[in-house]
């Protein structure tokens, strides 16, 4: 059964456009209720980025990503509660990092273009229910959830070792949330971008304010290992990140 909803505000702002997703065609027989992880989260309006591929990432984008699915790396949970995000540290990487990524990246009109909105315009939320289950050995470190612009990430939930932590650009412990996270505890994250400011949010508690005055900004959920080959042993598919979602809830008014 479907956990997530794309909500629609009453304006869209910068001609982005939320349209609930449409679950896969149901199979005859006994197939299993949660197929892709279309089947369980909302995913009409993201792309899928895989640490797989030959020079460049795999990228999986609608109408295929409604029906994909690739173990382990992005899979629906067999109880059908999440999907499951996962990046070895010898996965292929983006031209712009050096660390591999399962990552879903914010579209619009129906997944056929890229969202960009503004922080001085409108009001744009992401929340999303997750629990980071993995950690690469000797770089224990992983962003699960944040906002990025047209060259740089803004602010992400990144949890190293056992602290997490919510960045700020380039300062990756701009706040500390906690510095006992126990791997696979749920929690919720929650960024509220507009009025020139970010509120990011944890469990429901603003946490800290961040003054933005950035544009072509947009959503990002999934594992985004910071660890690759050259700092993390073994270089192979055993030593990964990952993180389950549960929800995934974006808004723009």
């Amino acid at each position: 059964m479907k956990r997530l909803l794309w909500m629609i505000a009453p304006a869209v702002v910068a001609g982005l456009c939320a349209v609930p997703a449409q679950p896969a065609s149901a199979s005859t027989g006994q197939a299993q209720a949660c197929s892709y992880p279309a089947d369980v989260l909302a995913l009409t309006n993201w792309k899928q980025t895989l640490p797989t591929g030959s020079s460049k990432p795999t990228e999986i984008t609608q109408p295929k990503l409604a029906s994909y699915s690739v173990d382990p790396w992005f899979k629906a949970a067999t109880d059908c509660g999440g999907v499951q995000f996962r990046a070895a540290v010898n996965g292929v990487t983006t031209s712009n990092s050096g660390y591999p990524r399962s990552e879903l990246r914010e579209m619009t009109n129906g997944g056929a273009g890229l969202a960009s909105w503004s922080t001085t315009s409108g009001t744009h939320t992401m929340i999303v229910d997750q629990a980071i289950t993995h950690l690469p050995a000797s770089k224990p470190e992983i962003i699960a959830g944040q906002i990025h612009d047209s060259s740089s990430d803004l602010t992400a939930f990144r949890l190293k070792g056992t602290s997490l932590y919510i960045s700020k650009g380039n300062d990756s412990t701009h706040h500390l949330v906690t510095s006992s996270y126990k791997l696979g505890t749920k929690f919720e994250a929650k960024f509220v971008a507009g009025g020139g400011k970010v509120k990011v949010y944890y469990n429901g508690v603003l946490r800290t304010t961040i003054s933005s005055s950035s544009s072509s900004n947009f959503y990002k959920a999934g594992a985004y290992t910071q660890a690759n080959c050259t700092n993390s042993s073994p270089c192979s598919t055993s030593n990964y990140g990952e993180v389950m979602i549960y929800n995934l809830y974006v808004t723009h008014k």
